[in-house]
């Protein structure tokens, strides 16, 4: 009788209805323009819309305790001072955007390793033994937890992942999005204590002190449930990749690859030659020398890259330049090696490794002018703070007081972050709202922080709003050319919706089904009075 079931079998039937729903968000994503297009129609409409806005006189009360109460109203990019706004920022917005400095530093160092050979090597040496499933789930592993080096995830896993599954003959957007999807909609997961942990705690103790003046979060309060939720993100973002994603991607085909893109696609995973070898051992010696010496910086109290006032590793000159790190770790080691396998002798080739890795970084470049003025605009013209605001009340008026609140405050964080992508600007605006609020019906702060972590992070993925999004389309754009904004959603969105789904569970299972604490010293409830 199995036998005449020919269709059940058939795993193309049993995931058609999921494929053919994302083929139509890929579709109708492939409908908007170029990337380029659409941040400086974005900017047109950001102009136009700030008139209009203004001439009704669209405002909101300013939830934020220094000014509690102002009106927070949309400036006008049409008017007199919006046109002086625009002119005289127009340079500094696209030269004081953030990501494109740290991409940029971060990859002349990436370009001597990747070209001396470096990269190549780690990479054909670690897959050499591992199975591809073992691959896939140590791709998003390593991406949640690179969070913790700042940006490193988005510079350097995201393209390296793609490699690795092209030279395994899979296909490289999905090794590309099992990284992406690590890095970025994993963001506050980690099993150390990142940069991102001291930000948020000091927003949600302000907004904790309008109900109790004495209370405070510290940056360790969200600790043990980001340290569980890591492994839950690897898990899911392996299984996403290879039942979901890399099945709707299929076989890849070389002839996709954009002819202009540097990129062999006749790698083979050939064993290490004992030059090759003995390059990795000194790269390896002097990255270790290398990282000995940042340890004499800063785990000593009197370590020159602490905070010179405070002597706290928070805050620091070591946080605040790990993209330098990042750099040094990566050139010298990378010129180590190739100065050893003969592939690089004179300072000349490592200045040509660096130039051909700023030649592929052209349209990120480009994209990054357009996207950099509609992040302005959008800031200066308040809109960001006044959706933000606005939805926060929505939430408010719906007056759940049982954990279910939760659900409804981690879509609306999800929403919001599609439009305002920044986790401190959005915190620093829904902070002063929800704390208190949910405060007042019992939840301790700790718990809301935890709450919004997750909101905040899994559609990270799929808004072009994201400042990283042109860098990875333009890495999945060496792979597939004429790859569009539309086909690089479709791909992320599985892992934006599991990882929102499973992450709600384990959120609801961790604090009130087993009645964990988020943090070491976290409390779940709030006793108000």
């Amino acid at each position: 009788m199995s036998e005449g079931n020919s269709n059940a079998a058939d795993p193309t039937q049993k995931r058609g209805a999921f494929t053919r729903f994302l083929d139509t968000v890929e579709w109708l994503g492939n409908l908007l323009p170029h990337p380029v297009t659409l941040f400086a129609l974005f900017c047109v409409f950001v102009v136009v819309a700030s008139g209009i806005a203004s001439f009704f006189g669209l405002s909101v009360a300013d939830p934020r305790p220094a000014t509690l109460g102002q009106e927070i109203a949309v400036n006008n990019l049409l008017s007199a001072e919006g046109l002086r706004y625009i002119v005289s920022n127009l340079v500094t917005n696209f030269t004081q955007f953030p990501p494109l400095g740290v991409v940029l530093v971060a990859l002349l160092g990436v370009g001597i390793a990747e070209r001396s050979g470096l990269l190549s090597a780690l990479m054909r040496g670690m897959v050499m033994n591992a199975s591809p499933r073992m691959v896939t789930v140590t791709i998003v592993f390593a991406g949640v937890v690179s969070n913790t080096a700042s940006e490193l995830g988005y510079v350097v896993l995201v393209p390296l992942a793609a490699m690795i599954f092209h030279s395994l003959g899979r296909h490289p957007l999905a090794g590309l999005a099992a990284a992406f999807a690590g890095v970025s909609a994993g963001y506050s997961a980690n099993l150390f204590i990142g940069t991102v942990d001291p930000l948020l705690a000091g927003f949600t103790t302000s907004a904790a002190q309008l109900i109790d003046p004495t209370y405070e979060v510290g940056p360790e309060m969200n600790w043990f449930f980001m340290f569980i939720s890591t492994f839950l993100i690897a898990v899911l973002g392996w299984l996403v990749t290879e039942k979901i994603v890399e099945p709707k991607l299929g076989k890849y085909n070389p002839k996709d690859m954009d002819p202009d893109a540097d990129i062999d696609e006749n790698v083979k995973m050939e064993n290490l030659t004992r030059t090759e070898k003995s390059g990795l051992v000194w790269a390896g010696v002097t990255f270790a020398a290398l990282i000995g010496l940042l340890a004499l910086t800063v785990v000593p109290e009197s370590g020159i890259l602490r905070d010179p006032e405070t002597g706290s590793v928070s805050g620091s000159p070591f946080l605040r330049g790990i993209v330098v790190f990042i750099f040094i770790t990566f050139a010298i080691p990378g010129f180590v090696y190739g100065f050893v396998t003969k592939v690089m002798r004179t300072d000349r080739d490592v200045i040509n490794a660096m130039a051909a890795s700023m030649s592929t970084m052209g349209l990120y470049i480009v994209l990054v002018f357009f996207a950099a003025q509609f992040v302005a605009f959008f800031g200066w013209t308040n809109f960001g703070t006044i959706l933000a605001v606005n939805g926060a009340n929505f939430l408010q008026t719906i007056n759940l007081t049982g954990p279910g609140v939760f659900v409804l405050f981690i879509l609306m964080c999800a929403f919001v972050n599609l439009m305002l992508g920044s986790a401190s600007a959005q915190w620093a605006v829904t902070a002063p709202i929800f704390v208190p609020m949910l405060m007042l019906i019992g939840y301790a702060p700790e718990l809301i922080q935890a709450a919004y972590r997750i909101g905040d992070s899994v559609t990270n993925i799929i808004t072009p709003m994201m400042s990283y999004f042109g860098l990875i389309l333009a890495v999945a754009a060496r792979y597939q050319k004429n790859l569009g904004i539309g086909t690089l959603i479709s791909i992320m969105l599985p892992y934006s919706m599991v990882f929102l789904v499973g992450w709600i569970i384990l959120f609801y299972t961790w604090v009130f089904l087993f009645g964990l604490p988020v943090g070491p010293g976290a409390a779940t409830y709030y006793q108000v009075g």
